[in-house]
């Protein structure tokens, strides 16, 4: 009598070596008060001091080593007392 051949099954090792590894995605949880907006308002503003230069949102979140969503508030506070300006989609000192 012949013998049957084992046939390759898809296993579940199988199927997730197939699918698109994902990036890990960090979420950041920012505090919204007065101190650390105003914090953040003072990171944005030395790193665009530093720069000497308009800077990209990105750009300022790297230089001041706080998150993108840190950034926009520090910029949000700043730009409502007439500090920075926005340049053809980047952010300098007013």
């Amino acid at each position: 009598m012949a013998e049957k051949k084992a046939t390759k099954e898809a296993t579940p090792k199988a199927a997730a070596k197939k699918a698109p590894a994902k990036k890990a995605v960090k979420k950041v949880e920012v505090v919204i008060n007065a101190e650390n907006v105003g914090f953040k308002a003072g990171d944005v503003y030395q790193a665009l001091a530093t720069a000497e230069k308009a800077l990209s949102v990105k750009e300022i979140a790297k230089q001041a080593k706080i998150s993108e969503e840190e950034a926009l508030l520090g910029i949000g506070w700043l730009l409502k007392e007439g500090k920075v300006k926005d340049d053809a989609e980047k952010i300098a000192l007013a």
